[in-house]
């Protein structure tokens, strides 16, 4: 049995036990080849990853790993965690409660484990067998910590304090030594207990890989596609923080930051991994790469309009984080550019005084929404997220799959930009009366508009 949290933490202060996990081999027997399924992309709840279509056809074991690959994924994330807080522990408990207990409550308490079920679907509907079905689950768990490693940086670099609802990494280490000195000092050792902690959790995402058996003609291709995927996203990451020290406008290079930072890792690399492990040719892992990306990019600008226009509710994070930190998303060039061309100084002079302001009050957030919706900014993001998305599909259907895993990749990749639940007139932090005219305008635009 894989070790529980509970047992892997069972000691005082979250410590773990005398004893580290064992080695544990994930077998899932080989499917029979599915015949016909039906897809599953019906109506979901707002803000829910929609679950994938179960296969129809083939071996209960991989049929089990299916019903909920999340859940499978974390399973042996909870083995190689505890593995790894051990061998931690072994070297000096400070650096375990400080550091590795952290990147492990991060990397397992939080995420919906999105990449990893890129991974798995790709393999399945690229007709992978079951003996691939361990490297999957264990390069999904690679994944989430290389995750969790771009989540602890990106808070340190943007200054985010809250992250999935609770406080940063860094914030939380600066608190639990707020009464050891100064606090300019404790938040700089904070600071640089998270970038110790990202570094911890590519470490680890590193030796899972190098631990994953694999024949030695796919172990070369995942682990090329592994090395681009860290190199590239160090390159989007890049590419974002210069845009704010530089104050970039650049629609295309927000777009290619975009690529770079999240479309290629969050969805391309992870579909190109499971096509590889299921020995996938050329044209269809070209299908699926071009599909992911643009997935991706339209994931990205979800996540850009959710920045500002979602709920802390739904987000886990503060809303206008991306306003106060500058960062040069697409949504905020296509303000500019729209406002520019109609002359419109008023808007110019409120995206001028707001973007990059660190202290941006909420009403001031308000302002930026209304400038956002009034310029048609927000309505062409829109109907740029919606392009992509089926863009995407058409590169999918471009290839033949099997069709229990298609099916439910299809849905996958389609949740995936789908919207959270929007910012609500009135809500907390938010104007009702600048929310309902957001909302006015928003209703009001009409088709050409919206296609703009």
């Amino acid at each position: 049995m894989l070790p529980s949290k509970a047992e892997a933490y069972r000691a005082a202060g979250g410590m773990p036990g005398p004893h580290g996990a064992s080695r544990q081999t994930v077998t899932v027997a080989a499917p029979t080849r599915p015949t016909d399924s039906a897809e599953s992309c019906g109506a979901r709840p707002e803000g829910a990853m929609s679950t994938p279509s179960l296969p129809l056809h083939g071996h209960p074991e991989l049929r089990d790993v299916s019903s909920d690959v999340a859940g499978a994924v974390g399973r042996v994330l909870d083995e190689v965690l505890a593995d790894f807080v051990v061998r931690a522990a072994a070297l000096d408990p400070v650096f375990a409660h400080d550091l590795a207990d952290r990147v492990v409550r991060f990397t397992s308490e939080g995420g919906k484990r999105t990449r990893s079920q890129f991974v798995w679907w790709a393999l399945l509907a690229c007709g992978g067998q079951g003996g691939d079905a361990e490297a999957a689950l264990r390069i999904g768990a690679a994944l989430e910590l290389i995750q969790t490693c771009a989540l602890v940086h990106d808070d340190v670099m943007d200054g985010s304090t809250i992250r999935r609802g609770r406080p940063a990494l860094h914030a939380d280490v600066e608190a639990q030594y707020a009464d050891a000195g100064a606090a300019s000092r404790t938040g700089r050792f904070g600071e640089a207990a998270a970038i110790l902690a990202g570094d911890l959790a590519l470490a680890w995402a590193d030796d899972v890989i190098a631990d994953t058996r694999l024949a030695p003609d796919t172990a070369l291709r995942v682990r090329g596609l592994w090395s681009s995927m860290r190199m590239e996203m160090v390159a989007g990451q890049y590419l974002d923080i210069q845009g704010q020290a530089t104050s970039s406008l650049s629609l295309a290079r927000a777009i290619r930051a975009a690529c770079l930072k999240t479309a290629l890792y969050s969805v391309e690399r992870p579909l190109a991994l499971g096509a590889a492990l299921a020995g996938a040719d050329d044209r269809t892992t070209a299908a699926l790469c071009s599909a992911g990306r643009c997935v991706g990019i339209a994931f990205q600008l979800r996540d850009d309009l959710q920045g500002i226009f979602g709920t802390p509710e739904a987000t886990g994070k503060p809303a206008g984080d991306d306003i106060r930190s500058g960062k040069p998303t697409y949504l905020i060039a296509v303000a500019r550019a729209r406002a520019e061309t109609a002359g419109d100084r008023t808007a110019l002079a409120i995206l001028d005084r707001s973007v990059g302001c660190a202290d941006l009050s909420e009403p001031g957030l308000a302002d930026v929404r209304e400038v956002l919706v009034s310029t048609g900014a927000y309505a062409t993001v829109e109907a740029k997220i919606g392009r992509l998305v089926a863009q995407g599909m058409r590169h999918l259907d471009s290839a033949v799959f099997e069709p229990d895993g298609f099916h439910s990749l299809r849905a996958l990749l389609r949740s995936a930009a789908a919207p959270l639940p929007a910012r609500r007139p009135g809500s907390p932090g938010s104007p009702g009366s600048r929310d309902d005219a957001c909302a006015d305008l928003l209703i009001s635009a009409g088709p050409e508009e919206a296609t703009r």
